[in-house]
């Protein structure tokens, strides 16, 4: 049973936690200018970021407010 539990472990528990503290970074370095794809499949440039919020230009005279833990990634420049 123990060696279940370890098993287990290191299968979905550990992946979960190093998800989490990736998508913490993530956020906390957000900042104006990044390039970024949402949990919706989003396509934006950040023009402004609050404490909890973020927003995000998707076209010309369009943008949009979302919660920062919507942002999925940040996509490197080239």
């Amino acid at each position: 049973l123990i060696f279940i539990f370890i098993i287990m472990y290191f299968v979905m528990i550990r992946p979960q936690k190093k998800r989490q503290e990736q998508q913490k970074k993530l956020m906390a370095g957000l900042k104006t200018g990044d390039r970024v794809v949402t949990n919706a499949g989003i396509h934006g440039l950040i023009s402004n970021v609050k404490e909890t919020t973020v927003l995000v230009k998707v076209a010309d005279n369009v943008k949009i407010e979302m919660e920062k833990s919507a942002i999925a990634t940040v996509l490197k420049e080239s």
